[in-house]
């Protein structure tokens, strides 16, 4: 027997159902407890030099975290990553692009007026469609490249973090943007002003390491 118009109809809202289904448990996983990483990464930062004071690397860590699952919520992150940038682009959602990220993330990490660890912004790629933008954190005097990304696209809101030296992205300091997440800056620079406008389409990819499952 053929089938009817009303079951196909049935049968397409069920796959359709069947799909929302799984996203909806998929993000669920994706909001487990954050206790663990937010400890660990403490106790990185704390190893990047012995004059970093543990409160301070703990705030960072706490803030990061619960910055990223924050943003993730309010701006209705859908995973993978590079699905999130698919709904930007095609209109669904307007935040989600990995420099809104580092700017979120960034924004709430300037206010705690840093004394023992230091901010950079780093970008991988720029000007190219696999640009990519993270915030990076070090001991004071040290180099961007001996610290650690802060980056919430790739999970999605649960935070990346790991040494800049681990990772695949050919990372650069963007000198601007670290002026800015450094309070040195005042003027709202172009990736600020981006964050802010609808979004261009973005093709960054997650080119994360094993090491980026491990926190």
């Amino acid at each position: 027997m053929r089938p009817t118009l009303t079951s196909k109809i049935i049968k397409a809202s069920v796959c359709q159902a069947l799909i929302f289904l799984i996203i909806t448990l998929l993000a669920q996983v994706a909001r487990a407890d954050d206790s663990k990483s937010i400890r660990n990464f403490t106790d990185a930062m704390v190893q990047l030099a012995p004059d970093v004071d543990p409160a301070e690397a703990e705030l960072v860590s706490v803030t990061a975290h619960q910055t990223a699952r924050r943003l993730a919520k309010e701006w209705q992150v859908v995973p993978p990553a590079n699905f999130q940038n698919f709904l930007i682009h095609i209109g669904k959602r307007q935040y989600g692009y990995c420099f809104h990220w580092a700017r979120g993330i960034g924004e709430q990490l300037k206010t705690l007026h840093l004394k023992t660890l230091v901010l950079y912004w780093a970008a991988a790629d720029p000007g190219t469609n696999l640009e990519h933008n993270c915030i990076v954190v070090t001991a004071r005097g040290q180099p961007m490249h001996d610290g650690y990304i802060i980056d919430g696209w790739r999970q999605c809101g649960r935070l990346t973090w790991f040494r800049v030296k681990e990772d695949t992205y050919p990372w650069k300091e963007d000198p601007v943007e670290t002026a800015w997440v450094r309070e040195t800056r005042s003027p709202v620079s172009q990736k600020t002003r981006r964050a802010t406008a609808r979004p261009k389409a973005s093709a960054s990819l997650d080119r994360s390491p094993a090491a980026s499952s491990a926190n």
